[in-house]
């Protein structure tokens, strides 16, 4: 089996969107499909908005993985004005239906990003990183994280997960942990707790 790095195909859009669904473990809180659906292309059309950098993992053809990045200085790859629409017409749903629960995740990961940049001056984030877990292949996110690497070796980046993700992955690769907060989310009537991070590196170095 060949594993290579090329440009995300169109057609496998579908894929990723459910690589967020499950690696961002959006159904701990929607058990409704159309809801996990909607939820999922919103994040994947918010993300890949702001992506300077975007690879995607192949296997012998199958997609199996994909990283964004959006880096200071270089230009956006995907702009879509219908996209755009999209991603406000679900920012209004989320605060008609979630109410208090929109924003605590992003306002904590703000001030994670506040204390940050009092003493950090990053180049850019990792905005987003995924790969199928059902493949089998062992080394995907690594392969991808590498080549990111390789392309702007030498650039702080940041980057923000939480425990329901595998934050693991980067502390083996030589990512610092700077932010740690904990918060609990109440979203269609389940009480979510989560303990979001900030983790930092300068691509490269070991």
């Amino acid at each position: 089996m060949i594993l290579k790095i090329d440009k995300l195909k169109k057609k496998d859009e579908k894929k990723a969107i459910q690589f967020a669904v499950k690696g961002m473990h959006f159904d701990w809180y929607l058990d409704r499909k159309w809801l996990l659906n909607l939820y999922g292309r919103y994040f994947w059309y918010l993300e890949t908005s702001r992506a300077t950098q975007m690879f995607a993992a192949y296997a012998d053809d199958v997609f199996v993985g994909v990283i964004l990045a959006e880096i200071k200085g270089e230009l956006k790859l995907n702009r879509s004005f219908c996209r755009n629409i999209y991603v406000q017409f679900i920012d209004w749903v989320q605060r008609i239906f979630f109410k208090e629960s929109v924003g605590i995740y992003d306002e904590i990961n703000r001030k994670m990003l506040e204390q940050y940049l009092k003493t950090n001056n990053p180049d850019g984030e990792i905005i987003f990183l995924a790969v199928d877990k059902d493949c089998g292949i062992k080394g995907i996110g690594s392969m991808l994280l590498a080549e990111l690497e390789r392309i702007e070796n030498g650039k702080k980046i940041f980057l923000f997960t939480d425990n329901a993700c595998t934050y693991q992955f980067y502390e083996h690769r030589g990512f610092d942990r700077f932010g740690e907060e904990d918060i609990v989310l109440d979203i269609d009537n389940k009480k979510v707790p989560l303990t979001c991070l900030l983790y930092s590196k300068i691509l490269g170095k070991k």
